[in-house]
């Protein structure tokens, strides 16, 4: 299912790579060449006649007799030996080559080019813009514990907080250069300590997250701690926190996509404004030994202020929460127990019925509405 969240706001006091198989065959004279030349180079490294003192060498050997300056205990290694090595590297130089060049010939699927992650080793370039459309259509695969995000368009996505790039911070107004910075660093620890934090995902207290942010907005962190501690449809720490309960369900590894950005500019009073737009990927799995994974999609958009605390009742050095939307693809309808709620296919649904209209969780291409909106249908997890 797919709910969208109630907006928050709050004033302060005044390249693909390449497939191996796309690779065009060898033309029939180079490999008559690779042959011709193979057999010539053989042919030089092979066995030669030894000559009459080598003879006469190896009869005294087996007579028993040593060449002056050889050391009684050595190891005698014989001509046929020596040659023997440069041969089989020889062969075996080929046969790499070949396979190099044509590895259609082996057996199976050595390259693992059909795994479902092989999408993986083509992550995408960061988000430095809002996009224009939703991620195209993938081939459908189904989820499975070696490979939680198969048939996702977040498998080319970055991995846990190595998706949160900063830019580069700069003076704003009033607002020095170290500000601005230390406002990104903090809007990170935010967006990491509210979605990625395990302690977080296991239904613990987000207590990085609520770290960062100004005491002195006493209504916000008051509205966040009750959530916390006695959640409603009203009072819903997921509208802030990515919460899973674990009795239920797990993640399914330790990775969880994610894929946005974030941005700065100067505001109506003066200050600045910290705005981040981020999509999380959670595959889970329920803790009754089922195997069967789901995946569910959580889209935060969060605006953050620094202001001057000379004219303002701020703390210097913390963050002003100003505004949080969130909007989630397959978490249950109606329930409003303090976690996120995946949806499997083998279980019947826990949630009241979707009412509200079928939407891509995935698209970052639109605004998250603000205002109550009807749960309705994620049209792909």
């Amino acid at each position: 299912m797919n709910r969208l969240s109630d907006a928050y706001n709050y004033q302060v006091s005044d390249k693909p790579s390449e497939d191996p198989s796309s690779s065009p065959d060898i033309p029939d004279d180079v490999w008559e060449k690779f042959a011709r030349d193979t057999e010539r180079d053989i042919r030089a490294s092979a066995k030669k006649e030894p000559s009459a003192r080598a003879r006469m060498v190896s009869e005294r050997l087996r007579a028993g007799e040593q060449p002056a300056g050889w050391r009684a205990g050595s190891t005698v290694k014989t001509p046929r030996r020596r040659r023997l090595l440069p041969v089989l590297g020889l062969l075996l130089a080929i046969a790499v080559a070949v396979v190099a060049m044509k590895p259609s010939l082996l057996p199976g699927d050595p390259f693992g080019k059909s795994e479902p992650d092989s999408a993986a080793a083509s992550p995408l370039a960061p988000e430095t813009a809002a996009p224009t459309a939703a991620p195209s259509a993938v081939a459908a695969q189904v989820p499975t514990l070696d490979h939680p995000f198969a048939g996702s368009p977040a498998l080319g996505w970055a991995d846990g907080a190595a998706g949160i790039i900063l830019p580069k911070a700069t003076a704003v107004g009033p607002i020095s250069k170290d500000r601005v910075e230390l406002a990104l660093q903090q809007t990170k620890i935010l967006l990491v300590g509210a979605n990625l934090d395990p302690k977080t995902l296991r239904g613990d207290r987000p207590a990085a997250a609520l770290a960062v942010l100004d005491p002195k907005q006493a209504k916000v962190l008051d509205l966040l701690k009750t959530s916390l501690a006695a959640p409603t449809e009203e009072h819903d720490p997921t509208q802030l926190f990515s919460r899973f309960n674990p009795k239920d369900v797990r993640l399914v590894g330790d990775v969880v996509k994610t894929r946005g950005r974030v941005t700065f500019a100067t505001d109506a009073r003066g200050g600045v404004t910290v705005h981040s737009d981020f999509t999380f990927v959670y595959p889970l799995v329920r803790t009754d030994g089922s195997t069967q994974v789901a995946r569910t999609i959580v889209r935060r958009v969060i605006d953050v202020e620094i202001l001057d605390p000379a004219r303002y009742q701020v703390t210097s050095g913390l963050l002003t929460l100003t505004r949080y939307d969130a909007d989630f693809g397959n978490s249950a309808c109606g329930v409003y127990d303090g976690y996120l709620n995946p949806e499997f296919d083998s279980v019947s649904p826990t949630g009241a019925p979707p009412t509200g209209p079928t939407t891509d969780p995935y698209d970052r291409s639109k605004d998250i509405s603000r205002g109550q909106a009807a749960c309705g249908t994620a049209s792909r997890t």
